[in-house]
């Protein structure tokens, strides 16, 4: 099965043998071509609105895949039993919402060794989230298909995360430039994305400079006090992007 470079990616990061659960599965397509390529041997897609459960359970009959695929209709992590998987997958939804969904479903999370994540907006909720629970983000990728910028994360849970999650995040010097990347950057823009900047990278981040900016102008106009606070704090952000942009490793593609 021919899977979108975003979701092939979420299944290459999946461990070998995995049982897994994908959660918002829409057309189940991920769950099939893992088990179907030996990646999974046993997965569960979950879906919440009847629409995509029915083409996902379309779509696992035609495959014959039945036995090796469950799906399941339910909200988040609520189609998952305690110790039935070993890996999770999150796509194509808020950064915010998948926050949710692993807060709410905090006690299915037990036995889980991996989380394949991607946020469509919203990756620093996710990367504070994993930081404050003691995952450590191992690998993280950006990539743009069809007109649109993907993040994804994969994080684990080692014994030593705080260990290395301090050093993940400690604050870095950028060459040629008197900024510093604190750990609030890190958050924003990506500990290990900013190491190797890519053309979807530096892509994101211009077209955030220019929401910035949007939103800067309207409160201009405004007297307001904390309007005035709030456009100084959102000049001095994009000041501070574009001073990373310019000054991170050269761009590779």
């Amino acid at each position: 099965m021919k899977l979108s470079a975003r979701l092939q990616l979420i299944a290459d990061w999946l461990p070998s043998g995995c049982r897994f659960a994908d959660i918002g599965s829409d057309h189940g397509l991920l769950p099939v071509s893992a088990v179907q390529s030996g990646k999974a041997v046993f997965a569960i897609a979950g879906e919440v609105n009847d629409g995509p459960l029915e083409a996902a359970r379309r779509q696992v009959a035609v495959a014959g895949e039945g036995a090796r695929i469950s799906v399941r209709k339910g909200n988040g992590l609520a189609v998952v039993a305690s110790g039935e998987v070993d890996a999770i997958t999150i796509a194509g939804m808020g950064g915010a919402l998948i926050v949710t969904i692993l807060g709410e479903g905090k006690d299915k999370l037990e036995g889980v060794k991996r989380l394949v994540l991607q946020p469509n907006v919203g990756g620093e909720f996710v990367r504070r989230w994993l930081l404050d629970h003691d995952w450590y983000l191992a690998k993280e990728a950006i990539l743009e298909e069809d007109g649109k910028i993907y993040e994804v994360m994969m994080a684990e849970r080692p014994s030593d995360a705080a260990r290395q999650n301090e050093e993940l995040y400690q604050e870095r010097d950028i060459p040629g430039s008197k900024l510093q990347l604190t750990k609030d950057l890190l958050l924003m823009m990506g500990p290990h994305l900013t190491t190797q900047p890519n053309t979807a990278f530096v892509a994101k981040w211009n077209s955030e400079m220019e929401k910035l900016e949007k939103i800067r102008l309207s409160l201009v106009a405004s007297d307001l006090e904390a309007s005035r606070k709030k456009e100084a704090e959102l000049a001095r952000l994009a000041g501070q992007l574009k001073e990373v942009l310019a000054c991170l490793p050269k761009v590779k593609p």
